[in-house]
């Protein structure tokens, strides 16, 4: 009898070991999660979160986050998208009186030599030709890529979106 309460004691023991380990590697899951998150990678962060709730199905916070994940996705998506293009840095851009178009063409051959990646897409919209007559004038040296969007888009008076595919500039 002694033997057996042993038995069923040491069994008590190591499942609640492996309770607790399987719990704290739930939670590492999760908090790896959250931390591909506020990097920009939802892909990532849902893998993670449903790699805690495989360890353990009731984690709340887990299941939680993968529901925050299909409605603010793409928003998170997108600040990644454009934290990567912040990190690009410009060593120099010289624009004189240049239109929008060619602002962005120059930003995008520049973009081509600085990143391996290549430019991203930029899309203008102006389908009332807001943008018509309005000229650029830059001269930067050592700077992110965002920092010389930002300049460009104030001067142009524009607005700027991440999108999947493409960084789309419309009039303010």
């Amino acid at each position: 009898m002694k033997k057996l309460t042993t038995l069923l004691l040491s069994a008590i023991m190591i499942s609640n070991v492996c309770g607790e380990s399987a719990g704290q590697k739930a939670e590492a899951a999760h908090t790896q999660g959250i931390a591909a998150e506020k990097a920009g990678d939802p892909v990532a962060a849902r893998s993670h979160h449903a790699s805690a709730l495989k360890l353990n199905p009731n984690h709340a916070n887990a299941r939680f986050s993968l529901g925050q994940l299909k409605i603010n996705g793409e928003a998170i998506a997108a600040k990644g998208r454009e934290a990567k293009f912040g990190k690009i840095m410009i060593p120099a851009i010289q624009l004189d009186a240049v239109t929008v178009q060619e602002a962005f063409e120059a930003l995008t051959l520049i973009l081509d030599k600085q990143s391996e990646e290549g430019a991203p897409n930029f899309v203008i919209t102006d389908p009332s030709n807001r943008f018509a007559g309005r000229t650029i004038t830059l001269n930067l040296k050592n700077i992110p890529a965002e920092g010389v969007m930002k300049y460009l888009a104030e001067q142009a008076g524009a607005n700027v979106r991440h999108d999947e595919y493409a960084v789309v500039i419309t009039p303010r």
